[in-house]
């Protein structure tokens, strides 16, 4: 586990695929139950999650993604809605946001606001619609903190120019590295111009860890989701 400890009240780790209890391509702590792995092993490696954050597995919100910058409101319980973002101001509402290459991110109010958390999943697609955008407004656009945690990166992430060309009019010339695009650069400067004072970066590359994390890119299908989990404490 990835801990990251913002300001305030609040409980955010962000998995790898170790610690759990799921086999083969899914090996071992797969959090997605769309994945083809057997819901019961899911349901034990989200309860261990929960436990690394004191949280209440049956109380997981948890959205249908699909990529894009769509934030709701948590609602404890919650499974399936289509949406890339939760975000709650309300003790004790764990959230989850998985991945398997994309971004997982983490924002939090700071600076002595009323406490409130944001989980984000944001692909290429997902940053260019304004997923970041979308989860800083629901927390108010201002006294932010965010963390983005392991995606697919520089070193490995090769994109066509439909995908290049859109990221260099909007996040500059510095998020491509010859045709390998930077998603975390592009992320920190997204969540910056969001109004997130501090953002922490862990720069760990799914595709590249193997034995860390699950990658599409580099294993396609079927394979586990890792992914953050959040709360404000109570």
């Amino acid at each position: 586990m990835i801990r990251w400890n913002p300001p305030g009240p609040y409980a955010v780790v962000f998995s790898t695929r170790r610690g759990g209890v799921s086999e083969g391509p899914f090996e071992s702590l797969n959090l997605g139950r769309m994945t083809g792995d057997e819901p019961e092993r899911v349901d034990e490696n989200r309860r261990r999650l929960c436990a690394e954050v004191g949280a209440d597995p049956e109380r997981i919100a948890l959205n249908r993604q699909h990529h894009s910058a769509t934030v709701h409101r948590a609602v404890p319980g919650s499974r399936g809605v289509p949406g890339d973002g939760l975000w709650s101001d309300s003790p004790d509402e764990p959230m989850i946001a998985l991945a398997a290459d994309c971004l997982t991110i983490a924002i939090a109010r700071s600076n002595g606001s009323r406490p409130a958390l944001a989980v984000l999943h944001a692909g290429w697609r997902g940053l260019l619609e304004g997923i970041v955008e979308a989860g800083a407004e629901s927390l108010g656009a201002r006294d932010l903190t965010a963390a983005i945690g392991p995606a697919i990166g520089p070193c490995c992430y090769e994109v066509g120019l439909e995908v290049s060309e859109p990221f260099t009019a909007r996040y500059g010339a510095g998020v491509l590295k010859g045709r390998k695009l930077d998603l975390w650069s592009a992320a920190e400067r997204a969540l910056r111009a969001a109004g997130c004072e501090a953002v922490e970066r862990f720069d760990l590359c799914t595709s590249c860890n193997a034995d860390l994390f699950f990658s599409e890119r580099r294993t396609g299908r079927p394979r586990g989701t890792h992914g953050v989990i959040g709360l404000v404490t109570s």
